[in-house]
């Protein structure tokens, strides 16, 4: 079995339009991954350990709950008497690309590093086969445990723990765009699989193209770089050979929110089984190709129950 965990916040969400009905549910890059990926991987496959800090409030032990529900581990979620779970709101255009207001400065992800009870964790992670984190993982936290994180970083990667990255870009959570820069440069070089939006790597880096986002990536001697291009589907470098990995046309696109995410969800539970990279990115698009088409990050478990036979 293989063992997974994934690093980073869930806040509540907010989707609707304001003033207007709204519903209230919850979501968070990295738990978007962990989710997905649970729903379509087998227990017996790969084990699931989401890493994150929540409240002792009813909203918090009602997320725990559902995480559970989906099959993840949660006795990595460390809980903060002092703190709650952020919050999101999710507004939408007519083409279904969606907008985020933030209210996450004082949840307890924020603070993951500070609590009592993360050292025993981290030294759990050293027994793990692959840690999953975003850009808005490191993004969230103080600038000192920012830095911390990635000296822990550099520890798992010597345990023989493989680090994979979502570069997530999102410039409000930054103070500028030069220490997200000087960020994502001290951790590239311990990333194993790197998952990428060209869209988030234009921005950061004003990059030309995806050639440009593979060259860029390959300086840093990443063993599989993938960047995925929404509608069109994905590009994967590995050992200098590229591959296009196209995706079916979606006519009826509701709601982007955890497109790369659950891209990253299909691609992993392929990658853990040891499937092909062109297999890995077409369950990507797959799974992908189902989420755009309801609303908020986290869907019905009902809309993606087939593919777990699918895909073990």
């Amino acid at each position: 079995m293989k063992k997974i965990a994934l690093l980073g916040e869930c806040m509540i969400e907010l989707n609707g339009e304001p003033f207007g009905n709204m519903r209230q549910t919850y979501g968070g890059d990295s738990l978007n991954t962990a989710t997905y990926l649970a729903r379509v991987s087998s227990p017996e496959q790969i084990a699931m350990h989401y890493v994150s800090a929540l409240g002792t409030d009813k909203l918090s032990q009602g997320m725990l709950e559902h995480w559970q529900a989906d099959g993840i581990h949660t006795d990595w979620v460390l809980r903060d008497e002092n703190r709650t779970a952020g919050l999101y709101l999710i507004q939408l255009d007519k083409q279904g690309e969606r907008t985020f207001l933030y209210w996450r400065n004082q949840s307890a992800a924020r603070y993951l590093l500070q609590h009592a009870d993360y050292p025993a964790i981290l030294a759990q992670l050293k027994a793990v086969d692959m840690l999953y984190l975003s850009g808005i993982s490191l993004a969230i936290l103080p600038e000192k445990d920012r830095t911390l994180l990635i000296q822990q970083l550099a520890e798992l990667k010597k345990s023989g723990v493989k680090i994979a990255f979502d570069s997530n870009f999102r410039p409000k959570l930054w103070d500028n765009l030069k220490q997200a820069q000087d960020s994502y440069k001290q951790l590239l070089p311990l990333v194993a699989i790197a998952l990428v939006t060209f869209d988030d790597e234009q921005l950061l880096w004003n990059d030309a193209d995806e050639q440009a986002t593979i060259a860029r990536l390959a300086q840093f001697d990443i063993d599989i770089i993938v960047v995925k291009q929404g509608s069109l589907g994905a590009v994967f470098c590995q050992n200098g050979k590229q591959i296009f990995v196209p995706t079916t046309k979606i006519d009826n696109v509701i709601d982007t929110t955890s497109a790369g995410d659950s891209f990253n969800a299909g691609f992993l539970s392929g990658y853990l089984q040891g499937k092909q990279l062109e297999i890995c990115c077409q369950q990507g698009n797959q799974l992908a190709g189902i989420i755009i088409q309801h609303k908020g990050a986290i869907i019905e478990k009902s809309a993606t129950d087939h593919l777990c036979n699918q895909f073990n």
